[in-house]
């Protein structure tokens, strides 16, 4: 116990992220933090009434924040902060649509974090998600492992429960992997998608499989087109908690998600979705898997398209 972790924005997805933070009764404080003024304290007062019912003591508290930084005195000394501040996809959205609105939300985020949780681990689920990731790290000026994007934990959430609906088996026997980008150059790993320990390649069909995967890159876009307001935040908040918690347990946990490569499979310098070992000091260091040909050729087109759009945001 003991631990802070923010989380930025009280939206839904931010939220819900605190709501899960909470509820697993590992941290001491859980800080969310919004423009709208009253919105994060509301919500905070609702939540800890929920403590005696659900059985956690962790306090959560909610500071309404200034653009000029005003009320992020709050966030101070905390141990990991979640950015999910930023504008959600409305229907025809693409991730990019909202590079240049949420690059502006984003680095006035960052540098207050830099500025009152110095030593802090940033896990950013704003989008588009790979951008936003290299974005945040070049405004608090962390050390790269603790700047690390959600993403590959949804996008394989979103696989595995797919492929579990396809053969109607418990999601539980399902392992997927994706790496890549969060969107367009998203990279299945077939090889590491099994069920009950059978390679998936052996109970679908190939072009099967690649509906699923086509699915999968869209899930969010499928979601915002039912909602019609607003975006998935139920399975996205619970990836961006499970990684808060593994660094908060420094559990070691090898997890998919944003981090920072430099010479891994022969590609360097870019935020880009692979697989991680997340502890108390972000992504301890990358895991590589055996990729095929395709799969490796793939990653490097991601990471080039990633590279390109991350340079861009430099400037914004």
């Amino acid at each position: 116990m003991g631990k802070k972790v923010t989380v930025v924005g009280a939206g839904f997805y931010g939220s819900t992220t605190a709501q899960r933070l909470a509820e697993y009764d590992v941290f001491e404080t859980v800080v969310l933090t919004d423009i709208i003024e009253g919105k994060p304290e509301g919500l905070a007062l609702d939540l800890n009434q929920s403590r005696s019912i659900e059985g956690f003591e962790t306090k959560v508290i909610g500071a309404t924040t200034g653009v000029d930084g005003s009320g992020y005195e709050a966030i101070a000394g905390s141990d990991i902060v979640v950015i999910t501040a930023g504008l959600p996809r409305k229907p025809g959205m693409s991730r990019m649509d909202l590079l240049e609105v949420n690059a502006k939300i984003v680095r006035g985020v960052a540098e207050q974090v830099a500025k009152h949780a110095p030593n802090a681990i940033v896990i950013v689920v704003s989008n588009p998600l790979d951008e936003m990731t290299a974005l945040a790290q070049l405004a608090t000026q962390f050390p790269k492992n603790r700047v690390i994007g959600q993403a590959g934990m949804l996008d394989t959430a979103r696989f595995t429960h797919f492929v579990a609906e396809e053969l109607k088996v418990p999601v539980g026997s399902v392992k997927t992997l994706t790496l890549g980008s969060h969107g367009d150059t998203m990279v299945p790993v077939p090889s590491r998608c099994t069920v009950d320990g059978k390679p998936l390649s052996d109970l679908l069909p190939a072009e099967k499989i690649e509906e699923l995967v086509t699915r999968t890159r869209n899930g969010g876009a499928e979601v915002v087109a039912l909602l019609k307001t607003g975006s998935a935040y139920y399975a996205p908040s619970a990836a961006a908690a499970r990684m808060a918690k593994a660094v908060a347990e420094d559990s070691g946990e090898v997890m998919p998600v944003c981090a920072w490569v430099d010479g891994e499979y022969g590609i360097s310098g870019v935020y880009l979705g692979v697989e991680a070992a997340i502890g108390a000091t972000g992504a301890k260091n990358i895991v590589l898997t055996d990729l095929s040909e395709s799969e490796l050729a793939g990653l490097k087109e991601a990471a080039e398209a990633v590279r390109a759009k991350q340079a861009d945001v430099a400037g914004l």
